[in-house]
């Protein structure tokens, strides 16, 4: 099926009206994520609206009550090399870093990526783990999401017919560390496992698991313990605990038992380098 239009708004009420005019129309941010469905032939819209105009959703920035602001069309490069991400927030500068290559990385979105939410990919557990919000508009106005109720299921986000992620706001950074690390079946590939984690400066650790269910995995239980005690006996607790909270499906990246057995070593993994960063061996 051919594309019978594309449309270039300049602002997000340009381009929420022209979705409410044309339901059937696709958003394109970066494009990283879309064209990749459109040559899949798993999506063929008729018409496109690209975000690449609009100003106000590029760039990051620092709101007046010290959050961060990552506009919607922010690429991950940016995101990746940017100097605000810096204590707690580490955690997603951390997760941008690793999107995929270079080249998908100086095209692709925030907003881009997580709107497609492939439970898979690197931005939905450093974002839970970050107390992160995602502001989202439509002509009815804005609205905010946080991000453990925005990633609702496989492929399925809290964004509803003719709306748009236009940023995604980060607490104020605090004292404190944030990690990310992930295992792929090869470079570049999205995560058949993942854990994003985060030490604040008074000890309290936060953890959430990526690409081991239909959306991260976040569990107080879990953050409880290893803020406690992070020793061996805590860490196999917290990781049989995450275990069972999984439900992961098999694929080409592994099976749901591969997996399951991923996440206490990941989360040991991940444990053990955000201290050792926080006291600045690494």
């Amino acid at each position: 099926m051919a594309i019978q239009g594309m449309h270039h708004p300049s602002t997000v009420d340009e381009a929420v009206a022209l979705l409410a005019r044309d339901p059937e129309a696709k958003l394109m941010s970066g494009g990283a994520t879309l064209v990749a469905m459109m040559n899949a032939h798993v999506l063929e819209p008729q018409a496109l609206v690209s975000l690449a105009r609009i100003d106000e959703i590029k760039g990051i920035s620092i709101l007046p009550d010290g959050r961060v602001r990552i506009g919607a069309f922010t690429r991950h490069c940016e995101a990746a090399a940017c100097a605000l991400l810096a204590g707690t927030a580490a955690v997603v500068r951390e997760a941008c870093a690793q999107i995929a290559s270079a080249t998908v990385r100086n095209m692709g979105t925030i907003g881009g990526s997580i709107a497609s939410d492939d439970p898979g990919s690197d931005y939905p557990p450093a974002l839970v783990v970050a107390g992160a919000v995602v502001e989202i508009a439509s002509v009815n106005g804005r609205r905010t999401v946080s991000a453990g109720e925005f990633f609702v299921d496989w492929y399925t986000t809290a964004l509803e017919q003719g709306e748009v992620v236009t940023a995604v706001m980060l607490p104020k950074p605090g004292v404190g560390t944030g990690l990310y690390v992930k295992h792929v079946r090869v470079a570049g590939d999205l995560a058949t496992a993942s854990v994003a984690i985060c030490l604040h400066g008074d000890g309290r650790i936060r953890v959430a698991v990526g690409g081991c269910g239909p959306t991260p995995i976040a569990d107080d239980e879990v953050n409880a313990i290893l803020s406690d005690d992070c020793g061996d006996a805590a860490l196999a607790r917290a990781g049989a605990l995450l275990q069972e909270r999984a439900d992961p499906l098999d694929d080409v990246r592994g099976s749901a038992d591969y997996r399951r057995m991923l996440i206490p070593r990941l989360l040991t993994r991940a444990v053990h380098s955000v201290h050792s960063t926080q006291r600045g061996v690494v």
